[in-house]
């Protein structure tokens, strides 16, 4: 049963997390991760708690605080949300992507998803377990962390580098999970377990300079890079079958002859045609390494060609690729193009996962179950990336959790992530706040 007094302190944190604007565009001096964290220490620095800021450069501040747990054997919960927001086209919006406004029962704004609303929701839980008296035997801490929306250099990458004592965990919950979907089989709920890594890549490309009003034979750095473009669109990488697309193909309820097409490296390409654009844009990335170029920049005038354009192509590695894997793929990717090509990577991560056997894992299958009864939990492979890769690397167990209504659903909410008109309902707002009070009792307190 959930709190309209929670409640309404979520959507009044998020709606003014989200005012805040602080837009991440990878650049250091974007994000301002400062607003929202001095924002999150005014609400949670009348409880009486010791908060700590972090600061990994100007204006990138993440803040921690801490309710220190009576038994040194018992576990540490991090509960961790990101401060910061992609960029946003807002001509593209109906609605405002910075007002935060509630419409139809419904929170627009950049964030509102990804994910401000699991931020917000957290610290209105921690806030409320501190100023009840929560005692835990273990330690709760949350974390609210700058600069995941571009690798977490500035963020927690940074901090648990620098100050691991103050982070250190046994569990990690962050985004995401709890989205249902409904499935030829019955509702399932998703909960992730592990991620993609991150192989992104600055591609330099040389030509020579002349004259635009000559270009017949010219060694034009752009015409070059746009043929790399378009050999990065057509490669066609092996396919990989792995645990977590294979629970998610077992959970679709699917007849034997598409179940077995989907397990089955040589057919899976050829199936995931005939699925729904939006289920097949995932289940190719979670069965392929991806390459997505999405950056380019280059030239200096009209009239003169380029001797030097910059490619970043957005590069997903599946579990158990190597940066020597990634070497490979550009190499079949570019062909004859590829030795005259300078390739520098861009904050490589390796793909991570934790284990489901865990008390925490057991927790989240049964609270969530109370939400959504029924529904069969699911373990997902996240296609992006978020910070519990950072935890995962220092050992502790990291779940993409959180919890939606079934006004929200698996297809909105996916399509929300980094989109248009990204919004979220009260309700989950609502259900959010209650899970990380319910889930911090049963594991640390």
């Amino acid at each position: 049963m959930t709190d309209d007094r929670l409640t309404n302190q979520t959507v009044d944190l998020l709606q003014q997390m989200i005012r805040n604007r602080c837009v991440n565009d990878g650049t250091r001096d974007s994000g301002e991760e400062i607003r929202n964290s001095d924002l999150l220490t005014t609400f949670l620095e009348g409880t009486g708690l010791d908060l700590q800021h972090y600061d990994a450069g100007p204006g990138r501040r993440s803040v921690v605080a801490r309710i220190e747990g009576s038994d040194p054997s018992a576990p540490t919960l991090c509960l961790m949300g990101h401060t910061d927001v992609v960029p946003v086209n807002e001509a593209q919006w109906r609605h405002d992507p910075f007002s935060g406004d509630l419409i139809d029962g419904e929170i627009w704004g950049r964030g509102a998803v990804d994910m401000l609303c699991l931020t917000s929701s957290m610290a209105v839980a921690f806030r409320e377990l501190a100023n009840t008296g929560f005692r835990p035997r273990g330690t709760l801490i949350y974390f609210g962390v700058a600069d995941e929306e571009a690798g977490g250099v500035y963020g927690a990458d940074w901090v648990t580098s620098h100050h691991w004592d103050d982070v250190a965990s046994d569990y990690v919950l962050t985004e995401t999970g709890g989205i249902l979907a409904e499935t030829p089989a019955g509702p399932r709920v998703v909960l992730t377990a592990a991620e993609k890594g991150i192989g992104w890549r600055r591609l330099t490309v040389k030509g020579t300079p002349g004259h635009g009003s000559m270009p017949w034979a010219s060694d034009n750095a752009l015409v070059k890079a746009a043929e790399i473009v378009r050999r990065f669109h057509a490669y066609q990488p092996t396919p990989q079958i792995n645990e977590y697309w294979t629970a998610f193909v077992e959970s679709m309820g699917l007849d034997e002859d598409s179940r077995q097409a989907l397990l089955d490296p040589g057919r899976v390409r050829d199936a995931i045609v005939q699925m729904d654009p939006q289920t097949a844009k995932y289940a190719h990335a979670c069965t392929h390494t991806t390459f997505s170029p999405n950056v380019i920049s280059g030239g200096q005038k009209a009239n003169m060609i380029p001797d030097t354009v910059h490619l970043e192509v957005d590069i997903r590695t599946l579990p158990g690729e190597t940066e020597q894997d990634i070497d490979a793929h550009l190499r079949a990717a570019l062909g004859d193009l590829y030795d005259g090509v300078d390739v520098a990577p861009i904050a490589p991560r390796d793909a991570s996962s934790s284990p489901r056997d865990t008390p925490v894992w057991d927790v989240l299958e049964k609270r969530l179950g109370v939400v959504h009864p029924g529904a069969e939990v699911i373990p997902w492979l996240l296609v992006g990336g978020t910070d519990a890769s950072f935890f995962r690397g220092k050992g502790a167990v990291a779940y993409g959790a959180g919890v939606f209504s079934e006004r929200a659903t698996f297809q909105q909410i996916q399509n929300r992530y980094h989109g248009d008109d990204e919004r979220i309902d009260v309700e989950s707002l609502a259900l959010q706040a209650q899970l990380w009070l319910d889930v911090a009792r049963d594991v640390v307190g």
